[in-house]
């Protein structure tokens, strides 16, 4: 008799449905079918991926009527919104194909430095610290926290501000 191995595979940055995944995601139809469907605030803004691969994302808001405040800046929120996705699709990234683990913004801060009145584009390079997080939440049944940063740039690449995303990650038994 033989038994079924339950093992979640390690993140394999070279698998096939993973590499389909992260062209979806470099897909913009289909980012704004998603956007409508599941981040309509995103649709709206007009927020794009601009690169993604497992270790880094960009994403773009730009500065329009839909994302500015009375102070012709734009909205903290639409920059936190933007700020979450170039987090978020690099927490996406790590779980796709690992079974079933549940992911959650468990903490926001952000720090403004410069007025956002341009196209702000929003970097994380912190790919590899969420796939730590995720493979320690699978491989010890505890939930798990990632503290992940990501900065946003304006037209002239000046930082503009920055945004701090703990992410909460744990596999479901």
């Amino acid at each position: 008799m033989t038994s079924k191995s339950t093992a979640v595979p390690r993140f394999d940055a070279k698998a096939p449905g993973l590499l389909s995944f992260i062209r979806n995601l470099s897909t913009p139809w289909k980012m704004r079918m998603f956007f409508l469907q599941k981040l309509p605030s995103c649709w709206f803004w007009g927020v794009r991926i601009r690169e993604v691969t497992p270790n880094r994302c960009q994403v773009t808001i730009p500065y329009s009527w839909w994302t500015q405040n009375p102070f012709r800046s734009t909205y903290f929120a639409a920059l936190a919104g933007a700020a979450e996705l170039s987090t978020g699709a690099l927490a996406m990234i790590a779980l796709h194909g690992r079974g079933r683990i549940s992911m959650l913004v468990t903490g926001l801060e952000g720090q403004f430095v410069k007025k956002a009145d341009s196209l702000t584009t929003f970097t994380c390079e912190q790919g590899e610290a969420i796939q730590e997080a995720v493979q320690l939440a699978i491989d010890s049944g505890e939930g798990q926290t990632a503290r992940i940063l990501t900065i946003g740039r304006n037209g002239a690449g000046e930082e503009a501000c920055r945004f701090w995303l703990t992410w909460s990650f744990k596999a479901k038994r």
